[in-house]
C-alpha cells in the first residue's frame, strides 16, 4: 500500500505540529516578540502532550 494512504498516529501528528510551531516562532521572533512567545508557549504545551504519550507507550 502506498505511503500516502497510511494515516499518521497521534504522536506523529503532534510532533509535526510541534515542529511547525517552533519554526514559526523562530521566524516570527525577529519581527514580533510577543507573537513568537505565544507560538512558543503553544509548542511547549504540545511537547508536554508528546511526553505524556511517550510515557504511556513506554509503560
Amino acid at each position: 500500500m502506498p505511503a500516502w494512504f497510511k494515516s499518521k498516529s497521534r504522536l506523529q501528528k503532534l510532533q509535526d505540529n510541534y515542529c511547525k510551531l517552533m519554526k514559526n516562532a523562530y521566524k516570527t521572533a525577529v519581527k514580533n516578540k510577543d507573537k513568537s512567545d505565544l507560538l512558543h508557549k503553544e509548542a511547549n504545551q504540545i511537547l508536554m502532550e508528546i511526553k505524556k504519550l511517550e510515557n504511556q507507550s513506554a509503560s
